[in-house]
C-alpha cells in the first residue's frame, strides 16, 4: 500500500507543478499568479475540492504524446466564498499556454453541469492562448460545448469571468455570455483577432493592450465591467460582487441584519442646484440614500452618463440605475442604454430589486446616435424595464423629459413606486423648446420676441416644470422631501418584498438586439 500511496503522491505533486518550475517563475515574473494561487486567494481557506486533477490529453499528433501534464492546463473543482458554494475553473498558462483541448473543455463542462444541478455560481479564471491548434476541430468543439452550457446557465446561476491573461479568438465568447467580466490592467487582454491578423487584413498597427487591454474594454467597448489594478484586486472584486447576489434564480440575495434608526438625511436637501441647467454628481444622491460604504459600481468608466451598481438599503441588496447629470447632462445615448439594459436584466434574473434615480433631459440627438441605432438601443432599456418583475422604485430628482421619462422606469411601464422631489420637472421637453413650438406665432408677432419668449417660457415652467401634474394623475405616487428619501425607500422595499408578477406565457420575448 505504501508504494501505491507513493505513486498517488507523485502524481499529485506533478499536477501541482503544472508546466514546471521554470514556467511558474516566468508567470510570476510577468506579475501574474499561478492558477492554483488564484484559487487560494479566491476561496475560503481549506474549502477547495479539486475535480479532474489527473486528467490528461488524448492527442498524439505533432509531438503532443511527448508532453503530458496531469490536469491538462486547467484546475477545476468547487469550494466556498463566505461559506457559500461556488464552482470554479482556473486556466493554467504554464501548461501549453493554457490552451483549450478536448479534455480541458470536458473538465470545465463537468463543473458547469454540477453547478446547474446544484444551483450554484460558476467563476472562471481565464488565462489561455485559445484553442490548442494541434487538436484541430476537437478543441473548437470543446469551446462550443462550453458556449452552449453558458447559454443554458444564463439567468439560472450567476456566471462571473475574470480575465487574468490572454483571451483570444473563440475563447472570448464564453466570458461574453457570462454575467460579469473583470480584467487586469497591463496583463490581460481580449480580442477576436490579434494585432498580427489586424495588420495583415486592415494594415493597422496596434498593440495587444491598445486592441484589447483592460483600459480599452472598460472605456471604449464596454466589454469588461471592471478594470482592476492587479490580480488581487480582481479577486477581491469577485468576492465583493458575490456578496450582493444570490446563488441561483430561485433564491433571494443575501440580506444583512439592519436596525432602523433616524433615517433622515438632510444633506439630500442641498444637492440639487438652484439653476436647473447646472450639473451635480448623482453619486452624492446615491451615497445619501444607501447604507454607508455599500455602493459597488459596475461599468464605472464606460458610458459615464449613466451610473449602475449594487448597494444596500436597510441591509437589503439592490441594483441602482441612475442618470448622471455631471456627464453629458445625463442624456441617454447608445452606450448608456445598453449598459443599463444589461444590468437591469441581470438584476431581474436574480431577484435583485431595482432603484432608479432619474434626471434625464432626453435622448442624445445627432447623426452619430441615429446611424448607430439609438432607436434600437434605447428600446433595449425600455424592454428590460418592461420585462422586469422584481420590485422597482423610481425617484425623480430633477428632469424627466420626453420619451426618456417613459423609459426610465416610469409608472406606465410597471414601476411599483414612483417618488418625486419638489425639484422634479416632468414634461414632454424643456420649457424653452416647448415655448418656442407652442407659442411660435405669438413670439414672432410680438414687438419684443425675446421678452415674449421668456414670458411664455415662464408660463410653461410654472405649469409643467414640476411634479404636481404627474402626481395629480397618479403617475407619481408621492412628492417627498429629499431628506425623507432613504426612509421611504426602506419602507417601500420592505412592503414589496413578497411581490409576485406573472408575465404572459411564452417561450421568450424578442428583445431588440
Amino acid at each position: 500500500m505504501d508504494q501505491k500511496l507513493k505513486i498517488l503522491e507523485d502524481k499529485i505533486a506533478a499536477a501541482h507543478l503544472g508546466g514546471g518550475t521554470a514556467r511558474i517563475a516566468s508567470q510570476h515574473k510577468k506579475g501574474k499568479l499561478t492558477a492554483r494561487e488564484r484559487l487560494h486567494f479566491l476561496l475560503d481557506e481549506g474549502s477547495f475540492e479539486e475535480i479532474g486533477m489527473l486528467v490528461t490529453h488524448r492527442s498524439r499528433e505533432f509531438g503532443l504524446e511527448k508532453e503530458v501534464y496531469p490536469g491538462d492546463g486547467v484546475v477545476t473543482g468547487y469550494g466556498t466564498i463566505g461559506g457559500r458554494l461556488v464552482y470554479v475553473f482556473s486556466q493554467d498558462f504554464t501548461v501549453f499556454g493554457g490552451s483549450l483541448s478536448e479534455t480541458h473543455a470536458e473538465k470545465i463542462c463537468k463543473i458547469m453541469d454540477l453547478a446547474m444541478k446544484n444551483g450554484a455560481p460558476v467563476i472562471g479564471l481565464n488565462d489561455s492562448g485559445g484553442a490548442r491548434i494541434q487538436e484541430g476541430v476537437v478543441s473548437l468543439g470543446g469551446y462550443a460545448d462550453i458556449f452552449y452550457r453558458n447559454t443554458l446557465a444564463s439567468g439560472v446561476i450567476p456566471q462571473i469571468s475574470a480575465i487574468m491573461g490572454p483571451c483570444a479568438g473563440g475563447a472570448v465568447y464564453s466570458p461574453a455570455i457570462t454575467d460579469f467580466i473583470m480584467m487586469v490592467e497591463n496583463t490581460s487582454y481580449m480580442f477576436v483577432t490579434g494585432p498580427n491578423v489586424v495588420k495583415t487584413v486592415t494594415h493597422e498597427e496596434v498593440t495587444s493592450e491598445e486592441l484589447g487591454g483592460a483600459s480599452t474594454h472598460s472605456t471604449k467597448s464596454g466589454v469588461t465591467h471592471f478594470s482592476c489594478v492587479n490580480e488581487i484586486e480582481c479577486i477581491t472584486n469577485i468576492k465583493k460582487l458575490f456578496s450582493y447576489i444570490p446563488s441561483n434564480c430561485e433564491e433571494e440575495p443575501p440580506m444583512l441584519p439592519y436596525k432602523e434608526t433616524d433615517e433622515k438625511r438632510t444633506v439630500l436637501n442641498t444637492i440639487i442646484p438652484a439653476n436647473p441647467n447646472q450639473p451635480y454628481d448623482i453619486r452624492d444622491v446615491i451615497m445619501g440614500v444607501i447604507d454607508e460604504d455599500t455602493f459597488f459600481e459596475v461599468h464605472k468608466n464606460f458610458a459615464e452618463n449613466i451610473v449602475i451598481g449594487f448597494a444596500r438599503i436597510g441591509g437589503r441588496s439592490i441594483g441602482i440605475v441612475a442618470n448622471q447629470p455631471a456627464f453629458l447632462a445625463g442624456v441617454l445615448d447608445n452606450h448608456a442604454s445598453t449598459k443599463a439594459a444589461r444590468f437591469v436584466r441581470f438584476c431581474d434574473s436574480f431577484n435583485v430589486p431595482l432603484l432608479v434615480f432619474e434626471d434625464v433631459p432626453g435622448f442624445l440627438p445627432g447623426t452619430d446616435q441615429e446611424w448607430n441605432a439609438i432607436i434600437t438601443n434605447g428600446a433595449k432599456l425600455l424592454y428590460a424595464f418592461c420585462e422586469a418583475t422584481v420590485p422597482r422604485i423610481t425617484v425623480i430628482t430633477r428632469k424627466a423629459y420626453g420619451g426618456a421619462y417613459d423609459v426610465m422606469n416610469s409608472k406606465h411601464i410597471g414601476a411599483d413606486m414612483n417618488y418625486a422631489w419638489p425639484s422634479a420637472e416632468i414634461a414632454v421637453m424643456g420649457a424653452k423648446g416647448a415655448a418656442e413650438i407652442i407659442f411660435k406665432k405669438e413670439i414672432a408677432e410680438a414687438k419684443d420676441p425675446e421678452a415674449k419668449l421668456k414670458e411664455k417660457e415662464k408660463e410653461y415652467t410654472d405649469l409643467f416644470a414640476n411634479p404636481y401634474k404627474a402626481a395629480e394623475r397618479g403617475y407619481v405616487d408621492e412628492v417627498i422631501r429629499p431628506e425623507d428619501t432613504r426612509s421611504k425607500l426602506i419602507k417601500a422595499f420592505k412592503m414589496l418584498e413578497n411581490k409576485v408578477a406573472v408575465l404572459p406565457k411564452k417561450k421568450h420575448g424578442n428583445i431588440p438586439l
